[in-house]
């Protein structure tokens, strides 16, 4: 039932995304004002660039692959077991990370190319498509998250023990089958429980993956289109710890849905590539490929939108909330206490690195 169930719900994202890229074709005509890349032509080296961009590709991929990969080996440590405290409080700090990448790095970006004096004032100027497209990405990620959950779910409810503990029996052993039902009944709660929360952990698992690599590749193409050295310096740097830190997130979610090692490797791996066939891709298009131009300002700046709903109702909701609204913390203060201080650290870390991104 899961494998038929990622196949519909990244059928349904992909045709999400189609239309909101497509949504206002009209509207993709340059506007009278000059369009012009806002940088200083002395950082303008394609020699340069190209070999920077090279350097960027293989150690964004490396940084990206420690990152997803260390909490999956983590899991040898006892004290980086997901069901210690250790655990919770380095998930907190990738969540933060996430949350922070959602509102400080994509929805701004977003912003800025959809309100691009290069895009005609109608309609580009007169509605905030940015934020409309963020809460119709947040709510439609809520949406497949509630709705893949519930149509799981209901598989598993069907309980063939049932029939055993309503069974007719003798007087004399009434007493014993009721015992018995009893107990049979809450095991196979317990049991029950235990699946749907693995059933969360790996719709979790795949809604977050796929907001990271929208973003991921755009951000990659933006690397690999420019040719302006004094940006590429920047942003390898920022963005090997922007991987890195976000790889923990998303790897701390696949240890907790309890795949097995394949599916662990092919999900680490097109997170870790991503960034890397972005810069190769954007390398590939940099002669057709504007950064400023109408086309592409309107078609990244969608996906960003998109993005950044998905990635903040994710942080918000099934990584923070589910979290601190969790038993575990809820029994001590003192472990939320220090679960927030790490969410305003991988926050916080992330602010910084905006400078550069």
């Amino acid at each position: 039932m899961m494998p038929k169930a990622n196949v519909i719900f990244s059928s349904t994202i992909t045709i999400f995304l189609l239309l909101s890229i497509s949504h206002f074709p009209g509207a993709l005509s340059q506007s009278d004002k000059e369009c012009t890349p806002e940088y200083d032509n002395t950082c303008t080296d394609k020699n340069k660039a190209f070999n920077l961009k090279l350097v960027a590709v293989f150690t964004i991929l490396i940084t990206s692959l420690i990152g997803v990969c260390l909490p999956l080996f983590a899991r040898s440590v006892s004290a980086f077991q997901p069901e210690r405290s250790l655990f919770l409080i380095v998930k907190s700090f990738a969540s933060g990370i996430i949350l922070a990448t959602g509102f400080i790095h994509v929805l701004p970006d977003s912003f800025e190319m959809l309100s691009s004096h290069c895009l005609n004032d109608n309609p580009w100027h007169k509605f905030p498509f940015t934020g409309f497209v963020a809460l119709i990405s947040a709510v439609f990620t809520l949406m497949v998250d509630s709705i893949t959950t519930s149509l799981i779910s209901k598989s598993g409810k069907r309980d063939p023990s049932a029939d055993v503990a309503s069974a007719g029996s003798p007087d004399e052993e009434m007493g014993h089958v009721s015992h018995y039902g009893h107990g049979l009944h809450h095991s196979n709660g317990k049991e029950l429980g235990s699946n749907l929360q693995l059933l969360r952990y790996r719709v979790i698992a795949i809604v977050l993956e796929l907001g990271i690599v929208v973003h991921s590749i755009v951000i990659g193409l933006s690397v690999g289109a420019t040719n302006n050295t004094c940006t590429i310096k920047g942003l390898i740097a920022a963005l090997c710890f922007h991987q890195m830190f976000e790889g923990m997130g998303l790897g701390g979610c696949i240890l907790q849905a309890e795949y097995g090692w394949a599916k662990k490797a092919v999900m680490a791996f097109f997170f870790s590539v991503t960034t890397p066939f972005g810069v190769v891709l954007g390398m590939a298009l940099s002669k057709t490929y504007k950064e400023n131009g109408p086309d592409s300002l309107i078609t990244v700046g969608l996906l960003n939108a998109s993005s950044s709903g998905l990635l903040i109702y994710m942080a918000l909701v099934d990584l923070l909330a589910a979290d601190f609204m969790g038993q575990k913390m809820q029994r001590s203060i003192k472990l939320q206490l220090k679960s927030y201080a790490a969410v305003l650290l991988g926050a916080g870390g992330m602010a910084v690195l905006a400078k550069w991104t």
